[in-house]
């Protein structure tokens, strides 16, 4: 969800849904994949409102096809970061339980960090493997790109599918050992009802990784 902080008085605008003739409507609206969706936004402005050693908050101002303004705030992305699903002995999928800092609990979920900068995706799903579980794969599939909440984080996560893994250990910045918790990936449902499994990415990667091995055994 945006955060809206100002916002214009609507006027009545003579004709069509952008108050525009057919013309201006052309010119407002772009076909994509054979639908017609509106133009993006203009930006007149952006400003930094806050930073952290992590963080940084921008605002932005905007102005729609229809003539509409409206100030949004986001939360800049830095790197892009990874989400492993390490398969071991067939459908049992590594999972990893750690303190999450958000809910302020541990959680279950998939082994996952940072891309340094210039480092393939694939590279940095193998190194959080080794990093976080031991292990490392011999055949790493890269599956989707998913964004956390693209209303206000300027983020995107590659979900990794890793197989046929061999124990290789190296060294994190994990302030504490990380458990490893295997689950065999037919008991999904199961993982579901845990009130320790809540992340979404987490959920739409094994569900993915479920529909892709289907798929191969058809």
């Amino acid at each position: 969800m945006s955060t809206r902080q100002h916002t214009e008085p609507r006027t009545a605008r003579p004709s069509g849904i952008l108050g525009q003739s057919p013309t201006g409507l052309a010119a407002a609206f772009a076909c994509r994949a054979g639908r017609i969706v509106p133009a993006s936004p203009k930006v007149l402005a952006r400003r930094l409102l806050a930073q952290t050693r992590i963080f940084r908050i921008e605002g932005i101002d905007l102005v729609f096809a229809n003539g509409a303004r409206r100030t949004f705030e986001r939360i800049l992305g830095g790197s892009a970061s990874v989400m492993v699903v390490p398969l071991h002995d067939g459908d049992r999928v590594l999972l990893t339980r750690e303190y999450a800092a958000g809910t302020d609990r541990y959680e279950l979920g998939l082994p996952k960090g940072i891309v340094e900068p210039g480092e393939d995706p694939l590279v940095a799903a193998n190194r959080e493997l080794r990093e976080e579980v031991g292990y490392a794969a011999r055949e790493l599939r890269l599956l989707q790109m998913l964004s956390l909440a693209p209303a206000y984080i300027q983020h995107q996560t590659h979900l990794v599918l890793a197989r046929d893994l061999y124990p290789s250990v190296a060294l994190g910045d994990e302030p504490e050992p990380i458990e490893v918790v295997p689950w065999p990936l037919a008991e999904l449902d199961g993982l579901l009802a845990r009130e320790d499994f809540s992340e979404a990415r987490s959920i739409a990667a094994l569900f993915l990784v479920r529909r892709l091995l289907a798929g191969q055994q058809d």
